[in-house]
């Protein structure tokens, strides 16, 4: 008897040591049956040395953390036939719940969900959910739309304080943006910032420019260099390394990075960074599949659910005065006096829209498909809709693309 007690105690302390390695964001975990408790599995397309990936890496240690599950955190799993083997190990390691974190996970995650009908799979970023009416597959994102126009708008205010300043003239207000594709998510991303800091700086133009990646430190700051030899004096960025913040502390320029604060590495030029905080998001999914409730097929965070988040503002950098601008424009957007994009803000090709199909039901050839200016404005990220951004036009005027990178 005292033998088989040892070797109980002994397996326990094996198991919590796992657990507690898995839930700090290492990219194993044991195999093997669930003890009953929910045991969550994570696919990340980077590690922590990706802003993007370590965002989603923090949420998922918050989440399970506060909720007593265990995580089972797989990194570095590229867009193909290896994120379905890493939900199926995920599965047949217990996992009753499995969350992947990139754009290109998605058709692999929906065939796991095929395979494996009594595990719930959660897709960030994804487009399908609406279309694929699967039970145990579901699509989330977040109006961070919202968090980029807030990030615009003290950027706006940069570019008058340096117009004021004498820096710069009014028609120099030149914004550089770095993108990683020519995607819905990335041109809502940049047309939004654009809006923001053209609500305060209505001179303010801007040049985009595509790496063909969601991270490549070198291309985004190659990308970042190029932006600022054609005269752009403040950068922002869709890329999810520290190519571009690096590029323009070296140059003095400017900037508003995204998914955290560059403050410590980029002092002098950064100024405020919007991130989707996904551990509301996790909670509610994990939480429903605990008390036996359907998980959303859309989820759509917002400011008030606490899921669309700014960095504290860099007052070395920033303009006076940003942080409680911010405050304003945050106050009228969560109650809807300020809608991002409101059509009469902004034209295309000189025309004001009164209506436009956009690509929600997704298909290859990008076809339009559903009306998405409703009372005024592009009613962008409805989970009525779908909860990815379906926001796919180009370049509204004042906005040039220099490149595509699909």
């Amino acid at each position: 008897m005292k033998k088989a007690v040892a070797l109980v105690l002994a397996l326990m302390m094996v198991f919590a040591f796992t657990a507690v390695f898995t839930g700090c964001g290492g990219s194993g975990g044991d195999e093997g049956e669930s003890d009953g408790a929910l045991k969550a599995g994570f696919i990340c397309l980077h590690d922590e040395n990706s802003t993007y990936d370590k965002n989603f890496i923090d949420a998922a240690n918050a989440a399970c953390d506060e909720l007593g599950v265990e995580a089972v955190i797989k990194t570095n799993i590229p867009e193909g036939q290896e994120c379905y083997d890493t939900a199926a190990e995920l599965v047949d390691a217990g996992c009753g719940i499995i969350f992947a974190d990139s754009f290109g996970h998605e058709d692999f995650m929906i065939q796991a969900a095929k395979d494996f009908p009594d595990v719930q799979f959660c897709h960030s970023t994804g487009t399908k959910a609406h279309t694929e009416g699967l039970d145990n597959y579901h699509n989330a994102f977040a109006s961070i739309y919202e968090g980029r126009y807030l990030a615009g708008v003290a950027a706006g205010m940069k570019l008058n304080e340096m117009i004021e300043s004498g820096k710069i003239t009014e028609d120099q207000a030149k914004i550089g943006y770095v993108g990683a594709f020519t995607y819905a998510e990335v041109i809502s991303g940049y047309t939004s910032f654009f809006l923001g800091a053209r609500s305060e700086c209505p001179s303010a133009t801007m040049e985009v420019t595509f790496t063909g990646s969601w991270y490549d430190e070198a291309a985004e700051k190659e990308a970042a260099n190029k932006l600022i030899s054609r005269d752009c004096v403040l950068i922002s960025q869709h890329a999810d390394s520290m190519g571009a913040p690096t590029a323009c502390e070296e140059a003095g320029v400017p900037n508003v990075s995204y998914n955290g604060s560059t403050a410590e590495a980029c002092p002098n030029t950064f100024i405020v960074s919007s991130r989707i905080d996904w551990t509301p998001y996790y909670k509610d999914a994990m939480q429903k599949l605990m008390d036996g409730e359907a998980i959303d097929v859309d989820y759509v965070g917002t400011l008030a659910t606490g899921s669309v988040q700014l960095t504290e503002v860099n007052e070395k950098a920033a303009a006076e005065g940003t942080q409680a601008k911010l405050d304003e424009v945050k106050a009228a957007l969560e109650n809807g006096e300020l809608h991002v994009f409101d059509t009469s803000t902004f034209t295309v090709d000189g025309k004001t829209l009164d209506s436009y199909k956009a690509d929600v039901d997704t298909d290859d050839k990008f076809t339009p498909d559903t009306e998405a200016i409703q009372d005024g404005y592009f009613n962008e990220s409805s989970p009525e809709l779908r909860s990815a951004p379906y926001f796919d036009i180009k370049a509204i005027d004042g906005i040039k693309t220099l490149d595509e990178k699909m």
